[in-house]
């Protein structure tokens, strides 16, 4: 997978918008950063999920996920590897990720 192709992928999420912070692009719905790309290097994109989403998703696709270091990581944070990304898995995670901020965003 391209950057480009991750980038369609992302904006093509109903509520989706293009911005930027640290240097990265990243997307964001309702002003929640849900994905980023270029993190930790352009190789890598950067997917907002659960902890047990992202226990999931590496233990299935190991060769595509893998915890963020640190904290970020911990909560959840999980790096995509363009390289190694199918479409339809990557689509799968962008869709939980974004799912993942709106749900919290609409929360009292």
């Amino acid at each position: 997978m391209t950057p480009a192709a991750f980038r369609k992928l992302a904006l093509a999420l109903d509520g989706a918008a293009e911005s930027a912070h640290g240097g990265h692009p990243d997307f964001r719905a309702g002003g929640k950063v849900f994905a980023t790309m270029g993190y930790p290097d352009k190789a890598w994109a950067m997917v907002k999920l659960t902890p047990d989403q992202q226990e999931m998703l590496c233990a299935a696709e190991p060769a595509m996920f893998r915890p963020v270091k640190g904290g970020w990581g911990l909560r959840g944070a999980t790096n995509l590897s363009l390289a190694a990304a199918d479409a339809p898995t990557a689509r799968s995670a962008l869709a939980m990720a974004l799912k993942n901020v709106t749900e919290k965003k609409n929360k009292p």
